[in-house]
């Protein structure tokens, strides 16, 4: 979507009622790195300009003052401007630097008709006289917004102990979801699912998630791939213990099993039915010791991943 297309969605949004403030506005302010705000009644249009240039992939100049847009973008006369064309007007009775930014709509008459946020203390049209108008610019020459892939994410998210996050598959599904959430919540970020500026900021500076002593020293409780190890062990203990019994008893009486290849036409492999009843039991006692080993492996990584918070 176009940053006019997606400023329209927000139109009747508005600062929280009273002591309120709307979450929404402070996603805006947030998400072009001013998590810092703590109320809807800083100025905001110019936040929200912002916002929704960096939603539609464009960089914004991520600053909370209208006048910062004189230098965003190429210069348009107001005669050639655009639906959507980012338009700064010179404030009425107030300081200087402040103003307003918002995105253009058309001329009628001597007014201009701006979709911008923080019109009234809310997303709306409003008219401007054209000789408050500053300047027109346009994204002629601005970069794409360096909103990290959704993958390299993922993998500082996991970095940081958010496991939840599950495969690095770039796709926000349900378990990115969660963990985006977990990290903002973590880190006093708006509880919203989304990568913006405040995001990304937040992870590059961010510690790693700390793990509970309880969790650290613990084990988890109802494994299935816990128990089903344990179970291998335990086979795996009584099948050698049998098969080295077996070998004990052979080795002592001199038993090594009849060789039923001494007649007939398996003459030729009598090597081989001399060999097997004496090798047999050795294979059987390395396939239980075998066994052992990966389910031990296994039940130690399981832990380990519990402990380190990479499993529930």
């Amino acid at each position: 979507m176009s940053p006019y297309a997606i400023a329209q969605t927000y139109i009747g949004i508005a600062d929280g009622l009273g002591p309120e403030d709307n979450p929404i506005v402070m996603n805006i302010y947030a998400s072009v790195g001013h998590d810092w705000v703590e109320h809807d009644t800083v100025a905001w249009c110019a936040a929200f300009v912002g916002h929704c240039l960096e939603r539609s992939g464009l960089r914004s100049t991520r600053k909370l003052n209208a006048h910062s847009y004189l230098s965003w973008g190429v210069p348009v006369d107001l005669e050639d401007a655009q639906q959507g064309d980012v338009v700064i007007f010179a404030p009425g009775n107030t300081h200087y630097w402040q103003g307003h930014v918002g995105f253009f709509v058309r001329t009628v008459g001597a007014s201009i008709e701006v979709l911008g946020g923080n019109h009234g203390e809310e997303v709306s049209v409003r008219r401007y006289s054209k000789p408050r108008l500053l300047g027109v610019r346009r994204s002629g020459d601005v970069v794409q917004a360096t909103t990290p892939d959704v993958q390299d994410v993922q993998s500082s998210l996991q970095r940081l102990g958010y496991h939840e996050v599950g495969n690095r598959d770039g796709v926000i599904g349900s378990r990115t979801r969660s963990a985006l959430l977990a990290f903002r919540a973590d880190n006093d970020l708006p509880l919203v699912p989304i990568i913006d500026v405040a995001l990304t900021d937040a992870l590059e500076r961010a510690q790693p998630r700390p793990v509970a002593p309880e969790r650290a020293s613990g084990k988890p409780v109802g494994s299935r791939i816990l128990a089903a190890a344990n179970a291998q062990i335990g086979l795996g203990v009584l099948g050698a213990i049998g098969t080295l019994g077996n070998l004990i008893i052979a080795s002592a009486t001199g038993d090594t099993g009849p060789s039923q290849a001494q007649n007939g036409s398996l003459k030729d492999l009598a090597w081989l039915a001399d060999w097997l009843p004496t090798m047999m039991p050795w294979f059987g006692l390395a396939t239980f010791i075998g066994v052992i080993h990966f389910a031990v492996k296994t039940r130690t990584a399981r832990i380990q991943d519990h402990q380190a918070g990479k499993t529930p």
